[in-house]
C-alpha cells in the first residue's frame, strides 16, 4: 500500500458512501487504512477498474440501442396508425 500525501486523517469527510460501508463490512482494516489515506496495489484492483470500465461502456451501448429500438418502434405504431386511417378513408370513399 502506498500513501497518497493529499489525503489524511484530518481531512477525511465525515460522510461514509455506501460503497464506503460495503468495504467495511468486508474489510474493516482496509477500509480504515484507505480513510488515512493509504491505497491498495493490486493487479486484481487493476483488473476490476477495467471490467468496471467496459462494463460501463456496454451499459451505455445497450442504453442508447434501447433508445434506437424505442424510437423505431414508435415509428412503427405511428405508420400503422396512418395505414390504418388511409384503408379507412379508402374504404368511406368507395
Amino acid at each position: 500500500m502506498r500513501r497518497t500525501p493529499q489525503i489524511s486523517a484530518k481531512n477525511t469527510s465525515q460522510v461514509l458512501s455506501a460503497s464506503e460501508i460495503g468495504q467495511y463490512t468486508y474489510c474493516s482494516l482496509s477500509w480504515y487504512l484507505q480513510r488515512l489515506g493509504y491505497r491498495p496495489e493490486s493487479p486484481a484492483l487493476e483488473k476490476g477498474k477495467t471490467l468496471h470500465k467496459e462494463l460501463g461502456k456496454t451499459i451505455d451501448r445497450i442504453q442508447r440501442e434501447t433508445r434506437k429500438a424505442t424510437r423505431y418502434a414508435l415509428l412503427g405504431v405511428v405508420l400503422l396508425i396512418i395505414a390504418g386511417l388511409i384503408v379507412l378513408f379508402v374504404e368511406v370513399i368507395i
